[in-house]
């Protein structure tokens, strides 16, 4: 069965927080009201279980259960994008099969970065992926804190093989060269997205990404600087994405810091009820807990 991939995903598309009980258990209560925040935000499609996710700290059914919840509350509403990362390629695939006959609409998946390997073992993994899904859209991430990314002839031979290959989302700075380099080879048809919380959007905007994958809880203010930006009205984008940058750069210092920030204002904006993250968790000091609740009520008062 042949399957028209294009325009999937554009915009916005936030990545959701688990939300975790005073035991470190899923909140499913808690996940629905965040999907129905983020169909209230207006973009969309959302992403889970990611990195902002914590998606390291659950176990392989812990990420299939986010991601059916997720399906069921949307109820078509918005598009799921389900995140299967593991190592292991069977374990990805396996992951990869339940959320598709869950409902998911594109299946995501992390370039393994756990120890390096060469671009010919990294190729051979995700072809096999790909394959393993054939009749789903494919988001590839690549978060490298290590070394560089994927190259753009890895990107350009992927995409020739594999149909499904429709998004790919990098997360390094000084990427605007490349991204222009990835597009011109593609022909634009691999949708491109900026991770890192949306820090670098306002520069990769112009050069004609798909969108931009930062956290929920300001994905509303976000879609509206891709929005504006996208129009031309560039002096109204940067104008509002100068007010969240500063809790955006703040809390980008470190993944764990993320999640509290992240949850501490989903919180504020009545949404949360606390910000639990599974240990290991950021403990933040009395400081850093003052200047993010600065931050987030600076964004309330954005709203």
């Amino acid at each position: 069965m042949n399957r028209n991939f294009e325009n999937e995903l554009s915009g916005v598309v936030p990545i959701v927080p688990t939300p975790f009980n005073e035991k470190e258990e899923i909140d499913e209560d808690a996940l629905r009201r965040l999907i129905d925040f983020a169909i209230t935000s207006g973009v969309k499609a959302v992403c889970l279980p990611a990195y902002a996710s914590e998606f390291y700290k659950l176990t392989d059914e812990e990420k299939l259960q986010v991601v059916r919840i997720a399906v069921e509350q949307a109820a078509g509403r918005l598009k799921i994008v389900a995140q299967c990362n593991h190592p292991a390629l069977n374990v990805a695939i396996s992951l990869a099969k339940a959320n598709v006959h869950a409902g998911a609409n594109v299946i995501s998946l992390a370039v393994p970065r756990i120890f390096g390997l060469p671009e010919n073992a990294l190729k051979e993994y995700l072809s096999h992926f790909l394959d393993s899904v054939p009749e789903t859209p494919v988001l590839i991430q690549d978060f490298n804190p290590g070394g560089s990314s994927v190259s753009v002839e890895f990107i350009k031979d992927l995409m020739h093989a594999h149909a499904n290959f429709k998004y790919l989302k990098l997360e390094e700075p000084l990427c605007a060269p490349k991204f222009e380099n990835i597009i011109k080879a593609t022909g634009g048809k691999v949708g491109l997205f900026e991770g890192w919380g949306g820090l670098y959007m306002l520069e990769l905007i112009p050069i004609g990404i798909a969108g931009v994958m930062p956290g929920l809880a300001v994905a509303d203010i976000l879609q509206n600087v891709f929005d504006l930006r996208s129009k031309g009205e560039h002096g109204k984008a940067f104008d509002l994405f100068e007010k969240v940058m500063p809790q955006i750069f703040f809390a980008l210092q470190n993944m764990e810091l993320f999640h509290y920030a992240e949850k501490e204002l989903l919180i504020a904006r009545g949404v949360l009820k606390n910000s639990i993250s599974r240990k290991a968790a950021y403990i933040p000091d009395p400081s850093s807990i003052r200047y993010i609740k600065e931050l987030n009520q600076r964004i309330i008062n954005i709203l």
